[in-house]
Order: structure tokens, then sequence, then C-alpha cells
């Protein structure tokens, strides 16, 4: 199989180093924008079209020749907090756009034009982080809380799998905690993750623990503050982020504030919650559940309590002694939203304002599982948990043979065969909607706690699940390895891939484990896999290539789901191949699922 004409001499640009002298200029900076083609590429004239107040201006852009490739540039001043732009390529009486899709031939919309944002940096660290999900009662235990079980929690060996197809659901109890994290810390260390994200720590109604009973302190069960204030000291001394989940939309409902409200129509708590008579238990619920009564953020109390406060809920757990590192946002895209009003984005930029106050580099990540672009404004969340544009496409690729119930997350259908293109295309749709800065801050995933787990989503194939590694660390964003993937860990639905880890090692794939630990120290190592560019290479039905380029470092990544030869045409001698099988000339072999990654200098 060969591909003639490679996509790396078509027009490209995207957000990073090599095409913006500043991603966070200031207002009234100076900022040079640029594109590259290959030097065959016809262009007679290339124009910078962007935004000033709402008006599109356009600028001439002056060409010169770099290592055999046309690069287009043009100084402009930002006037606006957010600027989109596109380039404009013209040749005789035709022309073409370049913005965030891609190169079009056609007239296009600002939907997909690229975005400059003239606010403060995202938090930097966060570029060359890889982070590790911690269902904390599923992780290790201790064993020294157990005794604090409540009644109605169903108690199970550690060796257990989990039922989750009985009342049991939600209340089964394994007994991991805190302490049990900080035991199996230089595990982490050694797989060479630097963060941590857990799902709540909050005391809760359940052991998922989405339907807390307090904010304002972590669960007995799991230790208390004190476990955590342990644990983040022995996370610090070994260079790892701690990162929390807090529920927005909702509380459980044996928190205090609900209790009070139904005790009392006279509770200053009321204002918190949204009544409603035709309601069976008299609130709304998060999907309509009693347990998870949604949050009515038209209070101002409210608002104060959770992220505005001087000791709100957000700043609290981001100060010492907690000191953790950041928020994930639980269904983010539901807060402030019932009904016939809409006070999401005034509630996102009250958190991350919070953020902003108490720890300028903390980073916000919401669950956002279908997507809003205007979610991602660049003004709220730094990133969302990349479900649509990342997890979802591989799936659609890499499946083979799956083994898992609830199929397509978030579609209730089977999870569909895609092409390499469509895939890509999917990725696209994500990716060109948000500003870059927005893009890179995303959490990457393959399953999560949430899902089934991915060794079943490829029918076992190890191969296929490499790939899938691969991509997870080589795409940009922030990626986050779900608990015992890198063991091989199964299951079939989320309830099911909840399953405890086997700190003996006898049910360890420690072959697959080696390869990730490659894969993660090549991502911790690679300048360009940090800062880097995205630019697509080849894209065939079973295969693709794409570069991620820095200005101190190329790496070609190559990854096919079927045995194949092809041609890529004009990619630079191989420097150092750094995994995978070999790329000699311009050939790439395949034995079934492969990849390969090369560093071009």
């Amino acid at each position: 199989m060969s591909f003639e004409k490679s996509l790396s001499i078509l027009p490209h640009h995207d957000g990073s180093e090599l095409y913006l002298s500043s991603s966070s200029p200031k207002l009234e900076e100076r900022v040079t924008f640029k594109f590259r083609a290959g030097s065959n590429f016809p262009i007679e004239q290339a124009i910078l079209r962007l935004y000033h107040d709402g008006e599109p201006r356009f600028f001439p852009m002056k060409r010169s020749i770099i290592k055999g490739e046309q690069w287009w540039q043009v100084k402009v001043e930002i006037r606006n907090l957010k600027t989109p732009y596109r380039f404009l390529v013209v040749n005789g009486d035709t022309y073409s756009w370049l913005n965030a899709r891609g190169f079009q031939s056609h007239d296009v919309t600002s939907a997909s034009d690229f975005q400059l944002l003239a606010t403060p940096a995202f938090p930097k660290w966060i570029r060359s982080a890889i982070f590790y999900q911690i269902f904390p009662d599923r992780f290790a235990t201790s064993g020294k809380y157990q005794h604090l079980k409540p009644e109605k929690f169903v108690s199970r060996p550690w060796d257990q799998l989990p039922k989750g197809r009985d009342k049991s659901t939600g209340v089964e109890f394994f007994g991991g905690d805190l302490d049990g994290v900080s035991k199996h810390l230089k595990y982490l260390k050694k797989l060479g993750v630097n963060g941590i994200y857990f799902t709540p720590i909050f005391p809760a109604g359940s052991t998922h623990r989405y339907d807390a009973s307090s904010f304002d302190e972590v669960d007995p069960l799991l230790g208390g503050d004190a476990a955590l204030i342990r644990l983040a000291k022995k996370a610090k001394s070994a260079g790892i982020y701690l990162m929390g989940d807090l529920t927005t939309n909702h509380c459980g409902r044996e928190h205090r504030w609900l209790q009070r409200s139904l005790k009392s129509k006279k509770a200053k708590e009321r204002e918190f919650f949204y009544w409603d008579k035709s309601v069976k238990h008299g609130y709304e619920g998060w999907w309509g559940l009693a347990s998870l009564p949604k949050l009515n953020y038209n209070s101002k109390k409210l608002r104060e309590l959770m992220y505005e406060g001087k000791n709100s809920i957000v700043k609290k757990w981001l100060k010492k002694p907690y000191s953790l590192s950041g928020w994930r946002i639980d269904v983010g895209n539901m807060t402030g939203r019932y009904k016939g009003e809409d006070i999401n984005g005034e509630v996102i930029a009250g958190v991350r304002k919070a953020l902003q106050e108490s720890n300028s580099q903390a980073w916000l990540v919401a669950e956002n599982a279908d997507h809003f672009p205007s979610d991602l404004d660049g003004f709220g969340w730094h990133g969302t948990m990349n479900y649509n544009g990342f997890m979802r496409p591989i799936w659609g690729w890499l499946n083979h043979r799956a083994e898992v119930e609830k199929a397509f997350f978030g579609v209730p259908v089977s999870i569909p065969r895609f092409t390499a293109g469509e895939m890509v295309s999917a990725m696209k749709e994500f990716s060109s909607t948000i500003p870059w800065r927005n893009f890179v801050s995303s959490m990457l995933l393959l399953d999560s706690h949430d899902t089934a787990r991915f060794r079943n989503v490829v029918g076992r194939d190890t191969k296929r699940h490499i790939a899938g590694m691969g991509l997870l660390l080589t795409y940009p964003g922030v990626p986050s390895i779900y608990a015992g993937d890198e063991l091989g860990v199964e299951g079939q639905w989320g309830e099911d891939g909840r399953r405890t880890i086997d700190w003996s090692g006898q049910s360890w794939d420690h072959e697959f484990l080696s390869e990730v630990s490659k894969l993660i120290k090549i991502r911790r190592q690679s300048h360009a896999l940090a800062q880097g560019g995205l630019r697509w290479i080849l894209i065939e039905d079973e295969l693709l290539a794409f570069e991620r380029e820095s200005k101190r470092e190329k790496l070609l990544v190559v990854v096919s789901r079927s045995a194949q030869k092809c041609k890529i045409e004009g990619i630079a001698e191989v420097k150092q191949r750094l995994y995978g099988p070999e790329l000699k000339g311009q050939i790439y072999k395949s034995d079934s699922a492969s990849l390969g990654i090369y560093r071009l200098f």
C-alpha cells in the first residue's frame, strides 16, 4: 500500500511554539503568525485574516524558504482577549482557507477559526504531566479503617470482582484508602507517572462518593484529613501532583444542606436547591435521582460556600496542608443549567477565578462527555476529559472482537468500526472548535471509572492495546492512565472495570507493563510531545502517521491496526528509533497492530 502525496506538503498551522511568537500575549502586544507548506505547493499570495473588535482585518504575509519548506509570516498587534484567525491562500483567481479544520478549498465561516487568547498562560506543568486515575476504594488498602464501615455498605474480599448488577451496586466496600496509596507511591514513581487524579474522597452515601454528604472533610474510611496530609507530603517528595474530584452540579441526599432544607422550609439552605412539587421527592436531582440533589447557583450564599469565599470548598483543598494541584469537575456541562436558565458560564468563570486566587498553577478540567465547545472558550475550564475527541474515536478505530457491555460510550449502539480517516475527522471535530490552549490542556484517556476497560475494547489484543497506549502518550493533551490498565486489568462496563489491584503481581501482564513504562519514559523525556504541534502526515484506512514538532525536537509517530506496507513521501532521515519496528528508508512494515516512534531531529 502506498500514499503518493504526503499531507506534509499542504499548508499547516497550529497554536504551538513553531507558529506563534506568543501563545499568551498581553493586549497590544505584537505577535508573529506563521504557517508552512511544501516548497512546491503553489502559493502566490498569503493573507492573515483576524478579528479586531469583532470586525475582520487582513494582513499580507511575507514568504521565506527554510530547510526546503516555504514559511509565511506577519506580525500583528493583538487588540482583544480572544482573537479568531485563519489564513487566506491565493493563486490567480482562486483561493483557499487554512483554518483549524485544515486546508479548505471552499469558503468557510469563523466556526473553525484558530483562536489566540490574550490571557495568562495555563498551568505549564501539565504539559509534561502523566496522570494516573485512582478510584480510592479499589486501589490499595492499609486495613486501618475498615472497622468504620457503615452498616449499609457491603464488605467484599479484596480479590473478589465487583458485582455491579444488584442492590449492592454503589455500596460495595473493598476498603481501599489513602494510606494504601501512600504505600504504593514507589510503584507509581517507578512507572513514571507524575500525577494522581482521585475520584471523590469526601464522605458519601456510596463508595463511589459522587453523592457527598460533606465537602469539608476527607472520608474517615479513607483515613480522613490526616491521611491526605500524609499523602500530600510523600507525593511532593516523589514529585507527584494530586488532583481532586468535585461535584459542582450536585451533592448527596445525606448532605446537611439538604437535610436542613427537608426539616424546615425556613432553612437558609433551601435556596441551594431546585424545589418542584411534581417530583416525588420534591426537588430536582441529577437525572431525577433523589440521592443526587442538584445545586442552584442563583443562591449567592451557595456561590460563596462553593468557590467565592476566602475559605470556600474550591479554595480550601488547593491550599496547604492539603495542597491539591487542581480539580476535575464532575458533569461540568450540567452545572448551572436547568430548564429555562443557563448560568453555566458564570459558575465556570467563578470557579476559575477561585483557582487563580488560591493557586494560579492549579489545573481545572471538567467532565463533559458530549463536549460543548462553548464551555471550552478559554475563560473557564482549562480543558475537558477528552472522551469525544480522543477516546471514542480510538475505540472506533482499534476495537477488535470487543467484550463490552453498554457498548459505545455515551451512545446506545455497538462500538462502530472507523477507518483511520474517520477517526482523525472526529478528533479534528473536537480540536478545531476550541483554542489550542484548551485542546492541549484537556485530559486524554483510553478508558475511565465510567467505561469498559480498553483491554476489553480490543478483545485482549495486547498489540492493539499498545497501539492505543502509544496514541495516548504521543497525542497533544494530558495523558491519564486508569489504575490497572498498565497491568492488563479488564472490565466489560464501568462497574465491572472498578476492580481492585492485585498487589501480589500474579495476575499482571508484566510484558505489557514493561512496554507501557517505555512509552511513559518517552513521553516524559520528549520536548516535542510536551510542547510540540500536531501535523498529520499520512492517513489510510488501516494506518496513520503524524509529526509532533517543537523548536528542539521532531518526532514521527506511525500507528497501524493491520499488517501492511506503505510509502511515506518526503520524511526526513530517521535520527533515532525510540520505540517499535524499524523504519528503513521510506517503508514502514507492521505485523498486526503496531506502533513506531522515531526522532527525526
